[in-house]
């Protein structure tokens, strides 16, 4: 039998390991970044785990758009036809 506090410390880390897992599959090697230079993971984890409502958070580390949300982290595409127009 599991209790609450186990599976609510389980979840958080696999908040971190998810936006590590993410990186690496876009080719960005863990041992090349810190994560806590780019967002303070302990805090993103609190924000996310906080709220009721429907909360993601934006953040690019090496280049790769995050976004972590309580669905999950995803990887943002930036519309070129945005960025390269002036």
């Amino acid at each position: 039998m599991h209790s609450s506090p186990s599976d609510r410390s389980d979840g958080s880390s696999g908040l971190i390991v998810e936006i590590i897992e993410t990186l690496e599959t876009c080719g960005v090697e863990d041992d090349s970044y810190q994560l806590y230079d780019y967002v303070d993971p302990n805090a993103l984890e609190q924000l996310i785990a906080s709220t009721d409502e429907h909360i993601a958070v934006q953040f690019t580390v090496e280049g790769i758009l995050l976004e972590v949300s309580p669905d999950g982290v995803n990887v943002m595409v930036e519309d070129e036809s945005q960025s390269g127009s002036a």
